[in-house]
């Protein structure tokens, strides 16, 4: 459902078609996964668990053909297939975010889409495969679950908080085994999920109040980014620029525990 797209909004019609290239995607890679021998995958190790399938690759570009052929002049970075610039903003995607869960058959992945344009993020589109659904959110205009408006959770209290955190070997574990116990010791219970942008997406629906990571790379967290921040969840990063060329890290938390949380900043 995409009715709820505000019709005035410059950025309305690359929001229908990224909604309808990850709905269309994330079905396909799902039901590749649940209908054929996991050999099939084609699994290759870019480092210590860093994985790729065929599967990312089919999909990222599917994903390309569809936003590039539909809006010639954008650019786009992806994951697995580098940079191609364009005279307008840019595609930023990860086909594939959680592609160790996507293997192993653990349904916490998704298919994450933003467009950046003047250093900024203009539109974030999730598939969320755990549900079956698209979130999507348009700078300045709320965000959606299925057309529906999604909030971020009214929660005050840390011991009535849960959260989610995400550590990859870019970061000190010592670091990640510090911020759990400063969770631990403030009463928060957290997860460890293994997908950013599906994290993100959960703070934006109200159902976890934190989603940490030390650092990820833009495909990771700026589509989410944008979701969790529309639906009024309190989100501390890097300028775009800077993650664009980088990473960094990231704080998405419910506005009621942004002092609370005020450490992990």
């Amino acid at each position: 459902m995409t009715d709820s797209l505000p019709h005035a909004n410059p950025f309305e019609a690359r929001a229908r078609v990224a909604i309808d290239i990850a709905r269309q995607v994330g079905r396909w890679a799902a039901r590749h996964r649940a209908e054929n021998d996991p050999l099939s995958l084609s699994v290759e190790n870019k480092g210590p668990q860093d994985f790729v399938t065929a599967v990312d690759r089919r999909a990222e570009a599917e994903i390309r053909a569809s936003l590039v052929g539909a809006f010639a002049g954008d650019g786009f970075l992806g994951e697995e297939g580098g940079t191609e610039a364009g005279s307008g903003g840019m595609w930023v995607v990860d086909p594939i975010d959680g592609t160790t869960n996507y293997i192993r058959g653990f349904r916490h992945w998704g298919v994450s889409i933003a467009y950046v344009e003047a250093d900024a993020i203009r539109l974030g589109v999730i598939y969320d495969a755990t549900q079956d659904c698209v979130f999507h959110a348009i700078a300045g205009a709320g965000a959606f679950k299925e057309g529906a408006p999604i909030r971020a959770a009214a929660t005050r209290d840390p011991t009535a908080a849960m959260a989610m955190i995400g550590h990859s070997r870019r970061t000190s574990f010592e670091d990640y085994l510090a911020i759990s116990r400063r969770l631990h010791d403030l009463g928060v219970d957290y997860r460890r999920m293994g997908a950013a942008a599906i994290g993100l997406v959960r703070v934006a629906e109200g159902v976890a109040d934190l989603y940490y990571e030390r650092h990820l790379n833009s495909w990771d967290m700026l589509a989410g980014a944008l979701i969790a921040r529309e639906a009024g969840a309190h989100v501390a990063m890097a300028p775009v620029p800077s993650l664009l060329a980088q990473g960094g890290g990231i704080v998405a938390c419910a506005p009621g525990l942004t002092d609370c949380f005020s450490f992990l900043t």
